[in-house]
């Protein structure tokens, strides 16, 4: 089992609990934070972690997210490396507004998972590949 150090920016916000293998672990606004439709925010989230080597956090919206905020994560996803790890470090969700919104502190508006960093890999240029083609993009289950 690995251990993450764990700062908290914020003793207002719910702790982080330990999770089963697997789950994504939600994050909250740090911040309550009044947007317009149009607006950009790096919405404060009240923690900085401290990865282990080998290993980076990727941030996702969570399901209900643009439903109950009406906001989107300006990145598609958010990547966090373990060296953004020093005492000032707070993660950040970077959000553009739809519509005009309300986000309350301690509202949760994301999620987090912790996976392995891209091993090193070798590139070889090759003349084919399969012997079978699927038949393009979006073409499973298809004849």
């Amino acid at each position: 089992m690995e251990t993450i150090k764990i700062k908290y920016f914020d003793n207002e916000i719910d702790k982080i609990e330990k999770i089963s293998k697997g789950d994504l672990i939600d994050l909250r606004a740090a911040e309550t934070v009044k947007m317009k439709a149009g607006d950009f925010k790096l919405i404060k989230l009240g923690v900085g972690m401290k990865l282990p080597n080998g290993y980076k956090a990727n941030i996702y919206p969570r399901s209900s997210t643009y439903k109950n905020f009406g906001i989107m994560l300006a990145n598609s996803v958010g990547q966090i490396d373990n060296s953004y790890s020093g005492d000032n470090d707070e993660w950040r969700f970077p959000a553009i507004a739809m519509r005009d919104t309300i986000i309350r502190k301690n509202d949760r508006i994301c999620q987090f998972e912790i996976q392995k960093i891209q091993p090193e890999i070798e590139f070889v240029e090759v003349d084919h590949l399969d012997d079978e083609s699927r038949g393009g993009i979006g073409s499973t289950g298809t004849n």
